[in-house]
């Protein structure tokens, strides 16, 4: 995958094989590594923000989307993410 954008739409399969499509909402570099904050399209285009589920997910150094496997590093992401929603409102 290319360099992913803030508003692009992708599809992501999950554990069942289903297919989702999946909107990137926000992007934050970490320690050198790219993670992007992703919510499924559907519950962007008909949902308020509160009723929003946002994924995190990383982006390898392939430039593959892959998930986060650690607690620590998930609370890392979590709260940068935190940080940089934080500083646009």
């Amino acid at each position: 995958m290319e360099e992913v954008t803030v508003g692009e739409i992708f599809t992501i399969v999950d554990e069942s094989e289903e297919e989702n499509s999946v909107e990137v909402l926000a992007k934050v570099t970490i320690e050198g590594t790219n993670y992007v904050a992703v919510s499924f399209l559907d519950d962007v285009q008909e949902e308020t923000e509160e009723d929003i589920d946002i994924f995190f997910l990383k982006i390898d150094e392939d430039g593959d989307i892959a998930a986060i496997e650690s607690d620590e590093e998930f609370e890392k992401v979590s709260e940068a993410f935190d940080a940089l929603l934080d500083d646009e409102e």
